[in-house]
């Protein structure tokens, strides 16, 4: 085979083949044979797939994460702006200052508690823990029982009982 190369990659050849005791065609015939069939160590590609597969895992909960965010962002919002009254023509320059200043202070807290580790939900869910630590079991049995189709529940002295009606205001 004839090979054409540049300049630059020729003089670097040359140089690495002077290194090696002139062997240039050991040096090609090395290069071709890496590039086109690369050596597979051990365990590296079974750590890779391990290593790939923990990060699909890992984006599938930050996309999950992301989804209940935005689910709550966007009710949260519907909420606000149904039950926001408007405000005065003659109030508003008041409004948009005060609005401001709160805005300001909302993204400084963000920013304390993003830089502590500090999460209000995890805050608020240790504090339902302490004080009401049935809530959880509760919401788990009455989850199970709303998948079974299950709807009443009966007590020991005989009546029945339907879904608590927060449940009702959520769920329709």
């Amino acid at each position: 085979y004839t090979l054409y190369l540049p300049r630059d990659l020729a003089k670097r050849l040359d140089e690495i083949a002077v290194l090696r005791n002139g062997a240039k065609s050991a040096l090609v015939e090395e290069a071709l044979t890496a590039s086109l069939s690369p050596k597979k160590l051990p365990g590296v590609d079974d750590a890779l797939a391990r290593r790939l597969d923990e990060l699909n895992r890992r984006t599938g909960v930050i996309q999950r994460d992301m989804a209940i965010v935005t689910e709550a962002l966007a009710l949260f919002v519907r909420y606000y702006l149904i039950v926001t009254p408007p405000v005065p023509s003659s109030e508003q320059g008041s409004a948009r200052a005060l609005g401001k200043e709160r805005f300001e202070a909302f993204v400084a807290q963000i920013g304390r508690r993003v830089a502590s580790d500090q999460r209000l939900v995890s805050e608020v869910l240790e504090t339902i823990a302490q004080n009401n630590p049935d809530l959880f079991a509760r919401a788990d049995i009455a989850e199970a029982k709303a998948m079974s189709g299950t709807t009443e529940e009966s007590k020991p002295d005989g009546t029945k009982t339907g879904p608590s009606p927060w449940q009702e205001d959520l769920h329709g």
